[in-house]
């Protein structure tokens, strides 16, 4: 609220000087309405058509009395659909709660109780999985289908298209505020439950205007869209490039010969992937059937290029390549790498700091370390989330002596680059998914053989990290590293599977009885380097 008497009594400019993020449609649809905003193979959407549609939803969800600040889901891989139900949520004022569609019944189940979700929108073919329809219908939300594979119908469900006939196309008035809660995404933790980094309209609007400046975009730039809405990376790209009025051309998963036709077809000028997704391009067969010349620019994240892959990407595909990168608390990018300094180091450099917030590292003790200096990397800026939901002792510990923290050990060196170092916390980044160490730990210990598990990620060429298990079983137990694998898949979402299980004698321990991760990640840390060979 404006302070009155340090304005001279003039009020602040309310309505009209708002920031929304359902305003970065309506202004690139007002600037470029019959521009191509996404495309889903040959199908071609405009911004008039987003920003009707986004508009016949809101008022849907108006009429349906679901009032503003309440939660609504999405259980959704990417289409067009979807990005039209987003942009409607938000000029609803309603709060979004994504869920991780790679995710088992027992998780997508704890986020929808948790958030206090009586609504959810989700693609047809994954409410047909058993598991998961069971679970929603326990839940009792209700469900609007996105008829992917034109079976909502038969299932009962209620289409999103169907539901936005006869409904205006002007955006419902309803009273916005920057700091009004629009989503909570959640994270996989080191706890066994997610939890749910709130985010404001603010703290979205600021990073995607610091991503268009220091990605230099345009409106004649468009963006390979792989990476699912549901994560926080993949939903500020398509309101970044949006905002510009530029496009992404929409992906339900990788695909290598469907992203090279993307980037002819769609005429596309940034390609964004996980460095396995590069090296899949490279080997592939049909490579050479497809002209590429069009990318302007490369973005890889999650993790480093080995030099060889980097060097023949740059080659082969374009010669300016950046590193970005983020977390869900922190709504992304913070950090990246300029293409002038690809080639002039290499290891765990996530660039510098965006414009968007500082990014410093820190003690124990919360004094601020000079470069060169190992310790915590630390952020704070208007893109950082309001806390976790429903935790405030987490939210308090995420923001001691006034920044973010990271868990990420870190240090800046001369060139004012953040080098990553390790983890603090016991996450898992594989294959651009957060993997909870404890959670995986604690399945192995639900086994009946098992008497105690230690699960690490171990340095993987293509993924970043692979989800490592080692078991020591209970005296006189029988148990086999195949039988062990099949016990996880029953209970964990297929990225969650450790790609690796070895059954120990031992585990290194403490003197107080603490399981020496460290002593695990030393000894194996060229696990996958040796079966790759």
């Amino acid at each position: 609220m404006t302070n009155l008497a340090a304005t001279g009594g003039v009020p602040g400019p309310g309505r009209i000087g708002r920031v929304a993020i359902g305003d970065l449609l309506k202004r690139a649809a007002a600037r470029f309405p019959d521009r191509t905003a996404v495309t889903d193979g040959a199908r071609r959407v405009t911004f008039a058509e987003i920003e009707r549609d986004a508009n016949r939803f809101a008022n849907y969800l108006v009429a349906r009395g679901v009032k503003p600040g309440e939660k609504i889901s999405t259980i959704c891989n990417n289409s067009v659909e979807l990005v039209k139900a987003l942009f409607g949520i938000h000029r609803a004022g309603l709060v979004w709660v994504p869920v991780n569609t790679m995710l088992g019944p027992a998780d997508m189940d704890y986020i929808l109780d948790h958030a206090e979700v009586r609504l959810a929108l989700i693609d047809d073919n994954l409410h047909a999985q058993g598991d998961r329809r069971a679970a929603l219908q326990k839940r009792g939300v209700g469900l609007i289908a996105v008829d992917l594979a034109g079976t909502a119908a038969a299932q009962g469900l209620e289409n999103f298209n169907d539901l936005l006939n006869g409904q205006s196309g002007i955006e419902p008035e309803i009273e916005i505020d920057d700091r009004d809660l629009a989503m909570i995404i959640y994270t996989s933790g080191t706890t066994s439950r997610p939890k749910g980094a709130m985010h404001c309209h603010l703290a979205v609007v600021m990073a995607v205007m610091s991503n268009a400046i220091e990605m230099h975009l345009d409106r004649n730039d468009g963006i390979t869209g792989q990476f699912p809405l549901f994560h926080c990376a993949g939903h500020v790209l398509l309101l970044s490039y949006l905002s510009v009025g530029g496009r992404m051309a929409l992906m339900r998963g990788f695909d290598p010969v469907v992203c090279m036709e993307a980037i002819v077809r769609d005429r596309l000028t940034v390609f964004v992937g996980l460095s396995l997704m590069y090296q899949a391009i490279l080997d592939h067969p049909r490579r050479k059937e497809y002209d590429l010349s069009g990318l302007k620019a490369c973005i890889y994240t999650m993790a480093p290029m080995s030099r060889p892959l980097l060097e023949r990407a740059m080659a082969d595909m374009c010669p300016n390549f950046v590193l970005s990168s983020g977390q869900t608390e922190m709504y992304p990018a913070t950090t990246m790498s300029q293409p002038d300094m690809q080639l002039k180091r290499f290891g765990n450099y996530w660039g510098e700091s965006l414009i968007v917030n500082e990014t410093a590292i820190m003690d124990d003790e919360g004094n601020l370390l000079p470069r060169g200096q190992p310790g915590e990397l630390v952020h704070r800026g208007p893109n950082v989330m309001m806390g976790y939901y429903k935790d405030p002792n987490a939210t308090e510990e995420a923001r001691k002596f006034g920044w973010h923290h990271t868990g990420d050990l870190a240090l800046i060196d001369d060139n004012g680059e953040v080098l990553f170092l390790d983890r603090k916390k016991d996450m898992i980044k594989s294959g651009g998914e957060n993997v909870s160490s404890v959670k995986i730990e604690e399945t192995l210990l639900a086994h009946p053989a098992v008497q105690n598990a230690a699960v690490v990620g171990l340095p993987h060429p293509q993924w970043g990290e692979a989800v490592s298990a080692f078991v020591k079983l209970k005296p006189g137990a029988v148990a086999d590293e195949p039988g062990l694998s099949e016990h996880c898949r029953k209970h964990l979402g297929g990225f969650q599977v450790p790609k690796f299980i070895k059954i120990v004698d031992e585990m290194p321990m403490t003197a107080t009885g603490k399981l020496r991760k460290v002593e695990l990640r030393q000894a194996y840390a060229g696990q996958f380097a040796k079966e790759s060979a």
